[in-house]
């Protein structure tokens, strides 16, 4: 039996729950090119106030690269540095693009992640290569990326700005994010939503749709 909610509705967040990363490898790649000296660096990249920043889309992408360069004591040059921060991007399987397709006959899907330009460029990048579009506008009807709003997750602002974009009241927006921060933040404003914990969470949510 098809579950079908009583929204208007349906956002994603990308990293883990429509693409899958792996933090684990670019971490190991980004120690591979260090001195041993400098390990305990990448164990907070993510976490630095330069990185938050770009998600923010407070810096540009050269500034961000210098940044990187900076906090790893390293000269790599602009391919490298993008390299290692897009290593973290794993798959994006089509049949998760079918399920989007099958949702979209009910509700106005959309995105919502926190990003920034080196790994939306790649992700372009991804999908023309291996499902032939350019970018995510074919497919969601709305696409919010945390650079061009100026707002990041899991602050309420940006879920306050979503809402306003999409002339919705929370009730009427369901959300699915893999950090239980992000949820949070978009309960704390009544938005639905739910923590992806696993491949298998959005579809076991559906079912058979």
């Amino acid at each position: 039996m098809k579950n079908w909610p009583d929204v208007d509705f349906v956002i994603f967040d990308l990293g883990n729950v429509l693409i899958d990363i792996d933090y684990s490898r670019a971490m190991n790649l980004m120690k591979a090119a260090l001195p041993a000296a400098l390990h305990h660096r990448v164990d907070t990249c993510y976490a630095a106030e330069f990185h938050k920043a770009y998600e923010r889309g407070e810096i540009d992408s050269p500034s961000f690269r210098n940044a990187f360069r900076d906090y790893f004591e390293q000269s790599w040059s602009d391919a490298e540095v993008d390299y290692l921060w897009n290593s973290l991007l794993g798959e994006l399987p089509a049949y998760r693009l079918d399920l989007i397709r099958r949702l979209k006959t009910q509700y106005q899907v959309g995105i919502l992640s926190n990003t920034n330009e080196i790994h939306v460029d790649a992700v372009h990048a991804l999908l023309q290569a291996e499902h032939g579009m350019t970018n995510f506008y074919p497919l969601f009807d709305r696409v919010f990326y945390s650079q061009e709003m100026g707002l990041a997750k899991p602050s309420a602002a940006i879920y306050q700005q979503l809402l306003l974009e999409l002339d919705s009241i929370p009730s009427r927006v369901l959300f699915f994010d893999d950090l239980l921060a992000n949820v949070e933040g978009a309960a704390s404003v009544g938005i639905q939503a739910v923590q992806v914990t696993g491949p298998n969470t959005i579809f076991d949510f559906f079912g058979d749709v």
